[in-house]
Protein backbone atom coordinates (compact mmCIF):
# COMPACT_ATOMS: atom_id res chain seq x y z
CA UNK A 1 0.00 0.00 0.00
CA UNK A 2 1.30 3.73 -0.80
CA UNK A 3 2.03 5.83 2.63
CA UNK A 4 2.51 9.43 2.46
CA UNK A 5 3.09 11.85 4.47
CA UNK A 6 2.59 15.10 1.97
CA UNK A 7 -1.10 16.43 3.00
CA UNK A 8 -0.40 16.53 6.96
CA UNK A 9 3.16 18.38 6.09
CA UNK A 10 1.72 21.42 3.54
CA UNK A 11 -1.18 21.48 5.73
CA UNK A 12 0.48 22.33 8.94
CA UNK A 13 2.90 24.90 7.57
CA UNK A 14 -0.22 26.32 5.92
CA UNK A 15 -2.02 26.16 9.17
CA UNK A 16 1.06 27.42 11.02
CA UNK A 17 1.01 30.50 8.08
CA UNK A 18 -2.80 31.21 8.38
CA UNK A 19 -2.91 31.56 12.11
CA UNK A 20 0.05 33.50 13.29
CA UNK A 21 0.88 35.44 9.58
CA UNK A 22 3.93 35.93 7.62
CA UNK A 23 5.52 38.55 10.04
CA UNK A 24 5.25 35.96 12.95
CA UNK A 25 7.27 33.83 10.66
CA UNK A 26 10.25 36.58 9.71
CA UNK A 27 10.07 37.70 13.32
CA UNK A 28 10.76 34.66 15.04
CA UNK A 29 12.91 33.55 12.31
CA UNK A 30 15.01 36.89 12.26
CA UNK A 31 15.79 35.99 15.93
CA UNK A 32 17.25 32.84 15.09
CA UNK A 33 18.97 34.84 12.33
CA UNK A 34 20.66 37.06 14.51
CA UNK A 35 22.09 34.37 16.73
CA UNK A 36 23.40 32.47 13.94
CA UNK A 37 26.80 33.10 11.52
CA UNK A 38 27.11 35.53 9.40
CA UNK A 39 25.13 35.76 6.05
CA UNK A 40 27.40 37.71 3.70
CA UNK A 41 29.78 34.86 2.85
CA UNK A 42 29.96 33.40 -0.70
CA UNK A 43 30.77 30.16 -2.19
CA UNK A 44 29.52 26.41 -1.72
CA UNK A 45 30.61 27.10 2.11
CA UNK A 46 27.89 29.56 2.33
CA UNK A 47 25.47 27.98 0.52
CA UNK A 48 25.94 24.69 2.52
CA UNK A 49 25.40 27.23 5.75
CA UNK A 50 22.18 28.87 4.46
CA UNK A 51 20.80 25.21 3.97
CA UNK A 52 21.36 24.68 7.63
CA UNK A 53 20.14 28.04 8.54
CA UNK A 54 16.87 27.36 6.71
CA UNK A 55 16.43 23.88 8.01
CA UNK A 56 17.32 25.59 11.64
CA UNK A 57 14.58 27.91 11.41
CA UNK A 58 11.67 26.22 10.62
CA UNK A 59 12.92 23.31 13.03
CA UNK A 60 12.32 25.67 14.92
CA UNK A 61 8.87 27.05 14.14
CA UNK A 62 7.67 23.73 13.06
CA UNK A 63 9.23 21.15 15.55
CA UNK A 64 6.87 18.27 14.52
CA UNK A 65 7.22 18.46 10.79
CA UNK A 66 9.71 16.87 9.07
CA UNK A 67 11.25 18.80 5.89
CA UNK A 68 11.51 16.65 2.86
CA UNK A 69 13.81 19.18 1.22
CA UNK A 70 15.99 22.09 1.14
CA UNK A 71 18.26 23.64 -1.44
CA UNK A 72 19.68 26.37 -3.55
CA UNK A 73 17.38 27.63 -5.30
CA UNK A 74 18.44 29.55 -9.11
CA UNK A 75 18.48 32.68 -7.15
CA UNK A 76 21.53 33.56 -4.89
CA UNK A 77 20.68 33.42 -1.09
CA UNK A 78 17.37 32.44 -1.83
CA UNK A 79 16.33 28.48 -0.71
CA UNK A 80 13.93 26.07 -2.11
CA UNK A 81 11.87 23.92 0.96
CA UNK A 82 9.61 21.02 -0.01
CA UNK A 83 6.76 19.33 1.72
CA UNK A 84 5.61 16.67 -0.19
CA UNK A 85 4.50 18.42 -3.73
CA UNK A 86 4.44 21.63 -1.88
CA UNK A 87 7.31 24.63 -2.47
CA UNK A 88 7.68 27.38 -0.80
CA UNK A 89 10.95 29.46 -0.78
CA UNK A 90 13.10 30.94 2.12
CA UNK A 91 16.05 33.53 2.52
CA UNK A 92 19.63 32.19 3.61
CA UNK A 93 19.69 34.10 6.69
CA UNK A 94 16.29 32.50 7.74
CA UNK A 95 14.11 35.73 7.96
CA UNK A 96 11.96 35.40 5.04
CA UNK A 97 9.12 32.92 3.98
CA UNK A 98 8.10 33.11 0.35
CA UNK A 99 5.63 31.35 -2.04
CA UNK A 100 5.23 32.22 -5.30
CA UNK A 101 6.73 31.74 -8.76
CA UNK A 102 10.17 32.09 -10.41
CA UNK A 103 10.93 32.41 -13.86
CA UNK A 104 13.83 33.33 -16.36
CA UNK A 105 13.00 35.85 -17.98
CA UNK A 106 16.11 35.37 -20.77
CA UNK A 107 14.88 31.62 -21.82
CA UNK A 108 11.25 32.39 -20.79
CA UNK A 109 11.33 28.63 -18.28
CA UNK A 110 8.89 28.81 -15.97
CA UNK A 111 11.42 27.17 -13.14
CA UNK A 112 8.99 26.92 -10.49
CA UNK A 113 6.33 25.33 -12.52
CA UNK A 114 8.76 22.73 -13.60
CA UNK A 115 9.75 22.32 -10.70
CA UNK A 116 6.85 21.50 -9.00
CA UNK A 117 5.85 19.42 -11.90
CA UNK A 118 9.10 17.26 -11.51
CA UNK A 119 7.56 16.94 -7.43
CA UNK A 120 4.71 15.39 -8.46
CA UNK A 121 5.90 13.36 -10.85
CA UNK A 122 8.33 11.76 -8.57
CA UNK A 123 5.22 11.22 -6.16
CA UNK A 124 3.51 9.38 -8.86
CA UNK A 125 6.82 7.27 -9.49
CA UNK A 126 6.82 6.38 -6.15
CA UNK A 127 3.30 4.64 -5.88
CA UNK A 128 2.66 0.90 -6.92
CA UNK A 129 0.44 0.31 -9.25
CA UNK A 130 -0.66 -2.53 -8.13
CA UNK A 131 -2.60 0.38 -5.85
CA UNK A 132 -4.29 1.33 -8.99
CA UNK A 133 -7.26 0.40 -10.92
CA UNK A 134 -6.09 0.44 -14.78
CA UNK A 135 -7.59 0.02 -17.90
CA UNK A 136 -5.31 -0.25 -21.13
CA UNK A 137 -2.12 -2.25 -21.42
CA UNK A 138 1.48 -1.66 -20.76
CA UNK A 139 1.92 -1.50 -24.89
CA UNK A 140 -0.08 1.84 -24.91
CA UNK A 141 2.17 4.62 -25.63
CA UNK A 142 0.72 7.53 -22.89
CA UNK A 143 -0.40 6.95 -19.52
CA UNK A 144 -2.73 9.35 -17.72
CA UNK A 145 -3.68 8.57 -13.99
CA UNK A 146 -6.83 10.39 -12.81
CA UNK A 147 -8.13 11.11 -9.14
CA UNK A 148 -11.65 10.32 -9.39
CA UNK A 149 -14.62 10.54 -7.34
CA UNK A 150 -17.07 7.86 -7.79
CA UNK A 151 -20.62 9.93 -8.05
CA UNK A 152 -18.64 12.62 -9.85
CA UNK A 153 -21.11 13.05 -13.41
CA UNK A 154 -18.06 14.01 -15.22
CA UNK A 155 -15.88 11.13 -13.95
CA UNK A 156 -18.85 8.71 -15.24
CA UNK A 157 -18.67 10.15 -17.87
CA UNK A 158 -14.74 9.57 -18.80
CA UNK A 159 -15.07 6.61 -17.78
CA UNK A 160 -17.90 5.57 -19.85
CA UNK A 161 -15.35 6.48 -22.74
CA UNK A 162 -12.80 4.07 -21.60
CA UNK A 163 -12.44 2.11 -24.76
CA UNK A 164 -12.42 5.18 -26.74
CA UNK A 165 -9.19 6.12 -24.52
CA UNK A 166 -7.95 3.00 -24.94
CA UNK A 167 -8.48 3.07 -28.84
CA UNK A 168 -6.56 6.43 -28.76
CA UNK A 169 -3.69 4.75 -27.46
CA UNK A 170 -4.35 6.02 -23.94
CA UNK A 171 -3.75 4.15 -20.80
CA UNK A 172 -5.75 5.45 -17.41
CA UNK A 173 -4.61 4.55 -14.33
CA UNK A 174 -7.47 5.55 -10.96
CA UNK A 175 -6.36 6.75 -8.07
CA UNK A 176 -9.56 7.59 -5.62
CA UNK A 177 -10.30 11.05 -4.65
CA UNK A 178 -13.62 11.24 -3.12
CA UNK A 179 -14.73 14.82 -3.00
CA UNK A 180 -16.29 14.86 0.54
CA UNK A 181 -13.47 13.62 2.43
CA UNK A 182 -12.53 10.75 4.54
CA UNK A 183 -15.18 8.53 5.80
CA UNK A 184 -17.94 9.94 3.49
CA UNK A 185 -20.20 7.95 1.83
CA UNK A 186 -17.94 8.28 -1.27
CA UNK A 187 -15.25 7.31 0.83
CA UNK A 188 -16.91 4.07 1.76
CA UNK A 189 -17.93 3.91 -1.93
CA UNK A 190 -14.82 3.79 -3.20
CA UNK A 191 -13.31 1.38 -0.37
CA UNK A 192 -15.76 -0.91 -1.37
CA UNK A 193 -14.21 -0.86 -4.72
CA UNK A 194 -10.93 -1.21 -4.07
CA UNK A 195 -11.56 -3.69 -1.35
CA UNK A 196 -14.15 -5.93 -4.60
CA UNK A 197 -12.78 -9.35 -5.51
CA UNK A 198 -12.40 -7.53 -9.06
CA UNK A 199 -11.89 -3.99 -8.37
CA UNK A 200 -12.07 -2.83 -12.16
CA UNK A 201 -15.22 -5.18 -12.52
CA UNK A 202 -16.41 -3.38 -9.04
CA UNK A 203 -15.45 -0.17 -10.72
CA UNK A 204 -17.27 -0.63 -14.19
CA UNK A 205 -20.64 -1.22 -11.52
CA UNK A 206 -19.97 1.65 -9.19
CA UNK A 207 -19.61 3.97 -12.54
CA UNK A 208 -22.82 2.89 -13.87
CA UNK A 209 -24.26 4.02 -10.33
CA UNK A 210 -24.73 0.20 -9.38
CA UNK A 211 -25.33 0.01 -5.53
CA UNK A 212 -22.17 -2.21 -4.50
CA UNK A 213 -22.24 -4.29 -1.05
CA UNK A 214 -19.78 -2.64 1.42
CA UNK A 215 -16.76 -4.10 1.86
CA UNK A 216 -13.47 -3.09 3.71
CA UNK A 217 -9.79 -4.44 3.70
CA UNK A 218 -6.53 -2.75 4.01
CA UNK A 219 -6.90 -0.31 1.19
CA UNK A 220 -5.18 3.00 -0.10
CA UNK A 221 -8.15 5.05 -0.79
CA UNK A 222 -7.44 7.35 2.42
CA UNK A 223 -3.56 7.83 1.41
CA UNK A 224 -4.43 8.69 -2.53
CA UNK A 225 -7.18 11.28 -1.35
CA UNK A 226 -4.06 12.87 1.32
CA UNK A 227 -1.85 12.60 -2.41
CA UNK A 228 -4.82 14.79 -4.34
CA UNK A 229 -4.56 17.21 -1.47
CA UNK A 230 -1.00 17.79 -1.90
CA UNK A 231 -0.98 18.03 -5.53
CA UNK A 232 -4.12 20.45 -5.03
CA UNK A 233 -6.30 18.69 -6.86
CA UNK A 234 -9.92 20.95 -5.59
CA UNK A 235 -12.46 18.85 -7.90
CA UNK A 236 -12.69 15.87 -10.26
CA UNK A 237 -11.47 14.04 -12.51
CA UNK A 238 -7.64 15.87 -12.34
CA UNK A 239 -5.52 14.26 -15.03
CA UNK A 240 -2.12 13.82 -14.22
CA UNK A 241 -0.20 13.37 -17.09
CA UNK A 242 3.50 11.44 -17.12
CA UNK A 243 6.41 14.69 -16.97
CA UNK A 244 3.86 15.84 -13.45
CA UNK A 245 1.26 18.28 -15.17
CA UNK A 246 -2.29 18.47 -13.83
CA UNK A 247 -5.13 19.06 -16.32
CA UNK A 248 -8.26 19.58 -13.92
CA UNK A 249 -11.16 18.33 -15.33
CA UNK A 250 -12.76 16.04 -18.05
CA UNK A 251 -10.83 16.02 -21.27
CA UNK A 252 -12.54 14.03 -24.71
CA UNK A 253 -10.56 11.07 -26.09
CA UNK A 254 -9.15 12.72 -29.22
CA UNK A 255 -8.27 16.20 -27.76
CA UNK A 256 -6.62 14.57 -24.75
CA UNK A 257 -4.65 12.05 -27.50
CA UNK A 258 -3.73 15.46 -29.25
CA UNK A 259 -2.12 17.06 -26.04
CA UNK A 260 -0.15 13.92 -25.40
CA UNK A 261 1.19 14.27 -28.53
CA UNK A 262 2.23 17.76 -28.57
CA UNK A 263 3.94 17.57 -24.88
CA UNK A 264 6.04 14.36 -25.25
CA UNK A 265 6.54 13.48 -29.06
Amino acid sequence: MIRTRFAAHASALLLFLTSFGFSSVSGAAQGMAETGQPSDQTGAHSQDEGITRVRNTLRMLLPNLPVDGVSASPIPGLYEVTFGSQLFYMSGDGKYLMQGEITDLMTREPLTENRLKQLKKSALDRIDEADMITYGGDDLPYTVTVFTDIDCGYCRKLHSQMAEYNRQGIRVRYLAYPRAGINSASYREAVSVWCADDPKEAMNRAKRGEKLPERTCDNPVGAQFELGQDFGIRGTPALVLDNGEVIPGYVKPAPLRAALQKTFN
